[in-house]
């Protein structure tokens, strides 16, 4: 039996589960084909995403934050080291959300933590989501009218619109014909936490080194999350030590930070590249999170974009519903396309010229990048600039990522809100 649906959504990570959330938020009727959340032997997760403050208003609006703020971390301070050992080196440098009229930069949220919240927010009535488990979907059909998804079980949907959240090597998007350009870097990241004694006090810091940055993020109480970018030879070498051996490496690395380094969480290496889509929307297929992009871990920009492609998504979807067009059809797409472009575009440039400043040997480089940072020190409306374009782009936000988001895509889903406008 074919099931017929407004959407369907391809991938259950955070950035496909809040598409979801976000397209039923703007009337229409999802379905979210994903592999269970965990199966029995599966390594958890132990990665977090440090979210800013549209991705924190996304979540309260689709009605996921409140079981998922326990477990997270304030982050109101972002500071920033130059320990490359280049000649001229620059000042450390510290952002605090309070310099914008912030309480908070954003949290620092577990992935699992932030997967089981989404998720119990799709399973309350009302959600407009349905969840298909399933172990991944086999075909991608686009149509003149419908675009339809068989999966592994051999069950079937047809849709008006497909949300591929279904990472950098997406099916969804070779069906949809959509090229991309990719590269790579050599580099890996290893992924971790660990419980110190001295307090975070809500800061985060970037270590630029060599290799590439070297981040911790604060954790609840006296714990933080690591992101260690070395070559990748050296990374897997760190990540095979034993505890012992890695605390007192990242010791010297911290140097002296975070007081005594406790117990060390899970380790896991990731080889980092980049992937960016040549559209972000095509023959019924619109592109979220890793599908569109990926992006080195820096600057904390990744899962950030993706919430801002479900939240941007969710509004073209509820324009279309709302003046009766087709929500998968070309003018949607086009649109979404057309909204995200810029923001993706400016992100990954920005961060791949950072992460390449770090890792190049170049005398110039190392100085352009360090009188960048004393700029961003000592001048206060560029350092402001800065700090609010980091955040997310100055240009209009959608719906979902600003406060009251919720009643705001649903009065913009409303056919009347547009015969007014």
């Amino acid at each position: 039996m074919r099931r017929r649906v407004t959407a369907a959504v391809v991938g259950g990570g955070p950035a496909g589960i809040a598409t979801a959330l976000s397209l039923g938020r703007a009337g229409a009727d999802v379905v979210l084909a994903a592999p269970p959340h965990r199966t029995e032997g599966q390594a958890p997760d132990n990665r977090t995403a440090a979210l800013f403050a549209g991705s924190i208003e996304l979540l309260k609006n689709v009605g996921a934050w409140e079981t998922i703020a326990p477990q997270s971390a304030p982050i109101t301070g972002i500071r920033v080291i130059d320990d490359t050992g280049a000649l001229l080196r620059a000042p450390e440098v510290v952002f605090t959300a309070s310099e914008v009229g912030l309480d908070v930069f954003g949290w620092n949220v577990p992935n699992g933590a932030l997967v089981s919240g989404l998720l119990a927010a799709a399973a309350q009535p009302g959600s407009r989501v349905a969840l298909h488990a399933t172990q991944g979907v086999a075909t991608v059909t686009p149509g003149a009218e419908t675009i339809s998804l068989t999966t592994r079980e051999g069950d079937e949907f047809d849709a008006a619109l497909v949300a591929g959240a279904d990472g950098r090597n997406s099916l969804c998007r070779t069906a949809a014909g959509i090229e991309t350009r990719t590269w790579r870097y050599e580099q890996a990241a290893i992924a971790t936490s660990f419980y110190h004694t001295r307090p975070h006090r809500s800061i985060s810091t970037e270590f630029h080194r060599p290799a590439g940055p070297f981040t911790t993020v604060p954790l609840p109480g006296l714990r933080s999350s690591l992101v260690w970018v070395e070559r990748p030879d050296e990374a897997q070498r760190l990540a095979a030590l034993s505890e012992a051996d890695f605390r007192a490496i990242l010791e010297e690395r911290l140097q002296g930070l975070l007081g005594t380094v406790g117990e060390i969480g899970p380790r896991a290496v990731f080889p980092l590249s980049g992937l960016t889509a040549e559209r972000f929307g095509l023959n019924r297929v619109a592109l979220v999170g890793e599908a569109g992009h990926v992006i080195p871990p820096i600057g904390a920009q990744g899962l950030n974009l993706g919430f801002r492609d479900a939240a941007t998504l969710a509004d073209c979807v509820a324009d279309a519903l709302a003046q009766g067009r087709d929500p998968g059809g070309a003018a949607t797409l086009d649109a979404y396309s057309a909204r995200r472009k810029p923001d993706v575009s400016s992100r990954i440039t920005t961060i791949d010229v950072l992460n390449r400043s770090l890792i190049s040997d170049l005398v110039p480089v190392h100085l352009a990048r360090g009188l960048g940072i004393v700029a961003l020190k000592a001048l206060g409306p560029l350092r402001r600039f800065a700090i609010r374009e980091g955040l997310q782009p100055s240009r209009e936000l959608p719906a979902l990522l600003l406060p009251d988001g919720a009643r705001l895509l649903a009065q913009r889903a409303s056919p009347s809100h547009h015969s007014a406008a």
